[in-house]
């Protein structure tokens, strides 16, 4: 078994979460390939190789981030007091293409490919999540969505994550397979 596991991530949240899911998998499945990479450095050939396709992302204005809302997090994030390393991952991801623009390039997926979407998002009313959208995408493209779109939580709009959260995300990603 082949898992591909592309995310988008402003501040190193959703990269956490995806490792762990990728962790997950690999406790359930010790003998899958499981590739865990940045959405920037994903091409469309590695995605039609995967037999489970898990997409993540944070939340940005109660969705998917877009471009302006990538450069705003990025800019709001470079004016904060000892949040160098998170600026810089931030100001990366906010240059490179996002989760919308890598979706205009996916295939459409072959009969029984499977795919799951993952999302970190603040816990406050209104919120909103990512994965909702990534999960949608994943159907245009003919993928078989085998869980429902999962959130996970930061506790600030730049985290860090909520406790027990690597350990929900490692469960959620062993339950993939």
């Amino acid at each position: 078994m082949h898992t591909v596991i592309v995310y988008e991530s402003m501040y190193g949240n959703t990269r956490e979460i995806a490792e762990a899911i990728a962790a997950g998998i690999h406790e359930a499945a010790p003998d899958a390939a499981v590739d865990c990479i940045p959405v920037a450095e994903a091409d469309a050939g590695l995605a039609r190789t995967a037999d489970l396709l898990v997409v993540g992302g944070p939340t940005h204005m109660r969705g998917m981030s877009s471009g302006l809302s990538r450069r705003m997090a990025a800019t709001a994030e470079a004016k904060k007091e000892g949040h160098e390393d998170a600026a810089r991952e931030a100001a990366s991801t906010a240059e490179g293409p996002g989760l919308r623009t890598w979706f205009h390039d996916l295939p459409k997926a072959g009969a029984g490919t499977h795919a799951a979407a993952f999302d970190t998002r603040a816990d406050m009313r209104m919120s909103g999540g990512a994965a909702e959208g990534i999960a949608q995408r994943l159907s245009r493209h003919y993928y078989d969505v085998v869980a429902e779109p999962e959130g996970f939580v930061v506790e600030e709009a730049d985290g860090p994550l909520r406790a027990g959260e690597l350990d929900r995300a490692r469960a959620w990603g062993a339950g993939l397979v």
